[in-house]
């Protein structure tokens, strides 16, 4: 793959032009006992917010300066409450929606699986079904979500149907809006086996981002593309070479706006733990060169949106003092760096993996607490 040259400029440089985030918390809609918080952009632009409270998973859009009345898409299930396995609503053309959620039923095994349910009217939702043809007691999950067509959304998702250590499949299912399947295929046969997908549309179809695994255990990020109708062969956007004998459960998030895409990921490639931030420019063919955006002992859990002149504000879990820190900051597409700014304090557990959307002209955060959701609008 080629790489266009991605340079972040000395601290000086920084201080003269990059532009400070500023922090505004929020209140949102979300109850005690929140946690597992995830966004996604209604048709009209605004921000829609989904969450699991307690078993429950419930959505919201805001309007304006205010949240509609929450909304409950699924109860009483068998939520699978970790941080990584993020449930999702998404709002589809003609004003139906989506959502899919994991679920682990079985204490005694390591069986997940992906439910999937769809609403004509936000209001009144069908009947969860499973959304893969394997029913065996194995791992499906780590589950992104995106329109595909004004009828149809595409989940990618991960498939262990060996057990953890056989290779990991990273699976693709389309649904309609009714909630039914159309169809199922495998995307890359062996992937590393517990980091989240995610997903993007730009102007030219679908780009998938994901963490990548070879014999080696060498465990880069790939991306592949849905162009003209086929997908392209997985790439790796920058050869970290991060050899590692274990699931880390810490990916890549892509963002795209048009022809413009940007991705933050976690490496710690020559044992040196860090973000990393690249950009493209062609729908995600090609990306710059990888730069650093942290600048302490990252954790990693990164999460990133794209603003209207294709620069990024990415954010990060890193280690500060005896517990960890939700950081923030803004990268013009020309490698321009603003200062990183603090949003959240907290420990690892209960931070969760913070998510950004754009939505409009507006950026949101969320993450999580020891007692519920909290939110806030970053902004230059």
């Amino acid at each position: 793959m080629r790489h266009n040259t991605l340079l972040l400029l000395p601290a000086l440089a920084v201080t003269l032009f990059g532009q400070t985030l500023k922090v505004e918390p929020a209140a949102n809609p979300s109850g005690p006992d929140s946690s597992q918080v995830n966004w996604s952009v209604a048709q009209d632009g605004s921000p829609l917010m989904s969450w699991v409270e307690a078993d429950v998973l419930k959505y919201s859009i805001r309007k304006g300066a205010q949240w509609s009345e929450p909304r409950t898409v699924a109860a009483h299930r068998h939520f699978f409450h970790h941080p990584a396995e993020l449930p999702e609503v998404i709002a589809m053309p003609g004003g139906s929606f989506l959502a899919h959620w994991i679920e682990a039923p079985k204490t005694e095994s390591e069986a997940e699986f992906i439910y999937v349910s769809a609403s004509r009217d936000g209001i009144k939702w069908t009947a969860p079904a499973m959304g893969h043809h394997d029913k065996s007691d194995v791992e499906h999950g780590l589950a992104s979500m995106a329109a595909s067509g004004d009828k149809e959304a595409s989940i990618f998702w991960l498939q262990s149907l060996n057990g953890p250590d056989k290779p990991t499949s990273l699976m693709r299912t389309t649904v309609s809006i009714d909630g039914n399947e159309v169809k199922e295929e495998m995307l890359a046969a062996d992937v590393c086996e517990c980091c989240p997908t995610s997903v993007a549309k730009t102007s030219r179809g679908l780009l998938v981002a994901y963490r990548g695994h070879t014999k080696d255990d060498i465990r880069d990020i790939a991306v592949t593309r849905l162009e003209g109708g086929r997908w392209t062969s997985p790439k790796i956007v920058y050869p970290d070479n991060w050899q590692v004998d274990a699931c880390p459960v810490n990916a890549a998030s892509v963002t795209a706006k048009g022809d413009k895409v940007a991705i933050a990921w976690y490496t710690a490639g020559g044992d040196k733990p860090r973000v990393e931030l690249a950009f493209s420019a062609d729908s995600g063919a090609t990306f710059t060169k990888a730069a650093v955006v942290s600048t302490g002992a990252a954790y990693g859990y990164a999460s990133v949106a794209i603003d209207d002149a294709g620069g990024a504000y990415v954010s990060w879990l890193e280690r500060g003092g005896d517990g960890a820190r939700v950081l923030a900051r803004h990268v013009l597409d020309t490698g321009v760096a603003g200062p990183v700014v603090q949003v959240a304090a907290g420990t690892r557990k209960s931070l969760g993996y913070p998510r950004i959307v754009r939505a409009g002209n507006d950026t949101w955060i969320a993450w999580n607490t020891d007692s519920k959701i909290e939110t806030a609008k970053l902004g230059l």
